[in-house]
């Protein structure tokens, strides 16, 4: 579920899912009057006034003295009025309009609104008790004041239609709002699980990186230590292989301080045991990966432009494998049987670019789901190093996975 399935799941919503019109949340201030809110009041308090107006005509017809009518058509735009407040206080309103309709028949028409906005913001069991003592207070008027163009049963039974209508209304725009509730908590609860789920896919590829880039230190510090102790007991070596050991020294402290930057900040996750000794891949080794995909039955094209591999820096080159490695799996599990193309291209002061592609795939394979974990970790990796990553699906239906990594010059 996305936000753009749903429109009504706005930002604000998203924040919090719950209607303040529904019944659990009075207690909750409400928001500030919107345009929509005016409109509708101002469309309610006029069709109140219509009703209103035409119970005073009926009046009139009656005999009643003008005095009588006068009070009637004040008594009647006062309860009109009392409509804005119809949603702060929608069952004092309808029990008072209840009271005054029995003797003022102008006041009809705001009651009927009154009980349409009790149904639609209190559950049923105090909208069913006021219902029923709206149909009694119906019944009361036709004997205190009764229409002369209409029998007393037939004020009974109109009076009772009209109220069982704007209440049945009021309650079916009340089970529509519930819902539109409940698939945005859905929505809600749905969008902040996904965010939960890519922090820890994130957490999870920094320690895995953090792991990593342990292994390539304690690797470079191994060299630094052994060419150390090889000047330390060999102090009469000559000057040539001295100054090689110093140089071999040199570059091996700037990649481990290059290596060193790119963990700043990421935790190696406590309990892990030591895996110095884990063979760590390279861009050399890209061949190999494309070899073992090629025996495990897949269709792979290599265009490997870069001409010395191993000159690449490790992290980097590391970072590539992964990538492919990444994005054969994929191909593997999604597009089973297409051929997938690895491009790799690059050099020292422009980068490396790897590319990983495949077609559409074929037949029921498009639905193999995938929980997209490994793209995060991609793209944690590539941004930790520096670079970008993008991936997504290409316009013939297939799929793309595009990196950059940076190559010092």
């Amino acid at each position: 579920m996305t936000r753009t399935e749903y429109p009504w799941l706005l930002p604000s919503a998203m924040s919090d899912p719950r209607d303040p019109d529904l019944s659990g949340h009075r207690s909750r201030a409400r928001p500030r009057r919107t345009a929509r809110d005016w409109i509708v009041d101002t469309f309610v308090f006029v069709i109140a006034a219509v009703i209103g107006l035409l119970a005073s005509e009926a009046s009139q017809q009656a005999g009643d003295s003008e005095l009588v009518v006068f009070a009637d058509q004040l008594v009647g735009a006062a309860a009109c009025c009392a409509l804005w407040a119809r949603r702060r206080a929608p069952l004092g309103l309808a029990i008072t309009l209840i009271v005054v309709s029995v003797v003022v028949p102008v006041a009809a028409g705001a009651l009927l609104v009154s009980l349409f906005s009790l149904a639609v913001h209190r559950p049923f069991k105090p909208v069913a008790i006021v219902g029923a003592l709206a149909i009694g207070g119906s019944a009361a008027q036709a004997a205190v004041r009764p229409d002369p163009g209409m029998s007393f049963l037939a004020s009974v039974v109109t009076g009772l239609i009209l109220i069982l209508l704007v209440i049945g209304w009021g309650m079916l725009v009340r089970a529509r709002r519930q819902l539109v509730v409940a698939l945005r908590e859905r929505a809600w609860r749905a969008e902040t699980e996904a965010e939960l789920r890519a922090e820890q896919a994130q957490r999870l590829a920094r320690e895995a990186i953090a792991r990593e880039m342990h292994d390539v230190l304690a690797h470079r510090l191994t060299l630094l230590s052994v060419h150390a102790g090889a000047l330390e007991f060999r102090p009469d070596a000559p000057p040539a292989e001295v100054a090689r050991a110093a140089g071999v020294i040199r570059d091996s402290a700037h990649e481990a301080l290059q290596d060193l930057r790119e963990i700043i900040g990421v935790l190696r996750a406590p309990g892990d045991g030591d895996g110095a000794d884990r063979p760590q891949p390279t861009l050399a080794t890209l061949d190999a990966l494309v070899a073992e995909s090629r025996e495990a039955g897949m269709k792979v094209t290599l265009d490997n432009r870069i001409t010395d591999p191993a000159a690449a820096p490790a992290a980097t080159g590391r970072t590539v494998y992964r990538i492919a490695q990444e994005g054969l799996t994929n191909a593997r599990k999604h597009a089973p049987g297409t051929e997938v193309t690895v491009a790799v291209s690059g050099g020292p002061g422009r980068g490396l670019t790897v590319d990983v592609a495949n077609p559409a795939p074929l037949g029921e394979a498009a639905k193999v789901p995938g929980s997209g974990q490994g793209l995060i970790g991609l793209t944690e990796r590539a941004t930790l190093a520096g670079g970008r990553l993008e991936h997504g699906a290409t316009a013939d239906s297939g799929f793309r996975v595009q990196a950059w990594l940076p190559w010092p010059s």
